[in-house]
């Protein structure tokens, strides 16, 4: 049975190699700005809050794992009364930590932060599959992936920083998986928690060069065409269709890339009856046809 979770970790090439240790005491707070780069916490000791664009702030413990997979307005801010009101803090290097707060004595909380970093060039379509905001506690498997995450850092082994990278990769591929049975913003994770919506969305990515209607989808998911597609497109955020072409879309890019085949070939994979039609439908939604395409990503190579 195909894994439309797994198709999209593929396609996403997640990787998480940018991160620094961060602590904090007293009364602090941190505000960033971002373009929507995928931010990550782990909180190794201690806590703190998080307070992102317009939700309400959130507790992170020990072991708690956030991700934003498109990250713009947020704020970190400690636990002591008054820390959200507090000025800005200034990160303070010393002895590889970032510390913010007051400087002496021992922290409150320890945390691993850091930005991940999506190799395909379909990141923006992708991320938007996922949820807005990935926060994780009390999973069996992420603690013990935290634990393991926490005593690399801490330890001077050698090739330390090669082994963290990989180990977050884990941590993040496994913090999204989890996520899917606490998605409760419009997404990809959400759909698939629905187990009507997933039966559809497994056969719609077993044959996605099939020529699919919302009625034939509907049928999968044992609902009526209606009710179907209200509750696709309130648990994903876009339509069956549009869902759909967008996958294609997502599939051709990957397959052009690859130089798995030539126009025709990869066409007839995504599900397009004829090179022309999908030249077409591909130069709209790219804005460069697939030959060209398929040509510039081999001249990157």
């Amino acid at each position: 049975m195909v894994d439309p979770f797994a198709e999209l970790v593929l396609l996403l090439q997640p990787e998480a190699p940018f991160s620094k240790y961060v602590t904090g005491a007293g009364r602090w707070r941190v505000r960033r700005a971002e373009a929507g780069r995928p931010f990550f916490c782990l909180v190794l000791e201690g806590g703190c809050r998080l307070a992102v664009a317009d939700r309400d702030p959130i507790l992170l413990q020990q072991d708690d794992f956030v991700l934003i997979p498109a990250a713009r307005d947020f704020t970190v801010f400690g636990l002591q009364e008054g820390s959200e009101d507090a000025e800005a803090s200034s990160s303070v290097p010393r002895d590889g930590e970032i510390r913010h707060g007051v400087q002496d004595g021992l922290p409150e909380v320890r945390m691993l932060v850091g930005y991940c970093a999506f190799g395909s060039p379909d990141a923006t379509l992708l991320v938007s599959l996922l949820p807005a905001l990935v926060h994780v506690r009390g999973d069996a498997r992420l603690g013990a992936i935290a634990q393991l995450v926490g005593d690399e850092f801490r330890a001077a082994r050698p090739a330390r920083e090669v082994l963290l990278a990989k180990l977050l990769e884990v941590l993040l591929i496994e913090a999204l998986r989890t996520g899917a049975h606490h998605a409760d913003a419009p997404g990809l994770l959400r759909g698939l928690a629905d187990a009507r919506l997933g039966a559809a969305l497994r056969r719609l990515h077993e044959d996605p060069a099939r020529a699919w209607t919302v009625g034939e989808l509907a049928r999968e998911a044992a609902l009526s065409r209606s009710t179907f597609f209200e509750r696709f497109s309130r648990a994903l955020g876009v339509a069956p269709m549009e869902y759909l072409f967008n996958w294609r879309m997502a599939m051709a890019r990957s397959l052009l890339r690859e130089n798995r085949g030539g126009v025709a070939e990869v066409a007839q994979q995504v599900g397009y009856g004829s090179a022309s039609a999908f030249s077409v439908a591909f130069a709209r939604h790219v804005g460069v046809p697939p030959a060209r395409y398929a040509q510039g990503a081999s001249a990157a190579v």
